[in-house]
């Protein structure tokens, strides 16, 4: 009886911790504890040994080419998020890490030239898309272009990188080959089509816009915009 005794005590008390974060010992615990999941685990590397055939396989499941996640039922919003048209040179495979995409070997950042923003700026909304541009360019590009756009965010101040251009500069480059440089990179930038959304790119291109110009962004009494977008389309501004 006595040996039953100190058996159950030092079970008991053997449970017991002096750690705050530990729940003592558990009776099989992963049937009420799920284990934690690791989607972007480096299946390569594991704990110290090295698989090179499992080094560029991919741990989180994507969704199947061509589908459109949901984004409601408003239709503007719908059409603004379906896929992009524009696929990836080739080249990207290599240079920007692209394996697995869709590629082709047209020169389709060319082509780009002739796409406009279809995320339309009005007078209604046009605080609220510059206030999340700002937000958008301040999470994601100012640490390499700049407060002001002018290439000298602090990674380049510090001598981390090197040849980000100004804005100032790029006026000529068309909504499109905006779009097309964000979604999949350009030189030494990469793609940033798995951390923003379509219309989150839209809105950063008429950001970037209002470094080249001023005065884009700003209506006149009739409501049409006073600056245009690139030189090209100076003909359908009231004025520059």
């Amino acid at each position: 009886m006595s040996l039953a005794v100190v058996s159950v005590s030092t079970l008991i008390l053997g449970s017991c911790t002096t750690n705050a974060d530990s729940p003592g010992l558990e009776y099989m615990p992963d049937m009420y504890r799920s284990p934690a999941i690791e989607p972007y685990v480096d299946y390569g590397e594991v704990r110290g040994r090295e698989v090179t055939d499992f080094k560029m396989k991919l741990s989180a499941m994507t969704p199947p080419s061509g589908t459109v996640a949901y984004h409601g039922t408003d239709s503007s919003t719908v059409s603004l998020m379906l896929p992009y048209f524009r696929k990836a040179n080739i080249a990207f495979r290599e240079t920007h890490g692209l394996y697995g995409a869709d590629l082709s070997v047209a020169d389709e950042y060319t082509l780009a030239a002739a796409d406009k923003n279809p995320y339309k700026l009005t007078m209604d909304n046009s605080e609220e898309v510059f206030k999340k541009g700002k937000e958008l360019y301040t999470t994601m590009c100012q640490h390499c272009h700049g407060e002001k756009g002018d290439g000298n965010g602090p990674m380049v101040v510090s001598g981390a990188y090197a040849g980000v251009p100004n804005y100032a500069d790029r006026s000529a480059l068309s909504d499109g080959q905006m779009f097309y440089s964000i979604y999949y990179g350009k030189g030494a930038m990469g793609s940033h089509r798995s951390q923003l959304n379509k219309k989150e790119i839209w809105t950063l291109v008429h950001y970037v816009r209002k470094f080249q110009n001023a005065d884009y962004g700003k209506f006149d009494a009739t409501g049409m915009q006073v600056a245009a977008a690139a030189p090209a389309d100076s003909l359908k501004a009231t004025k520059k």
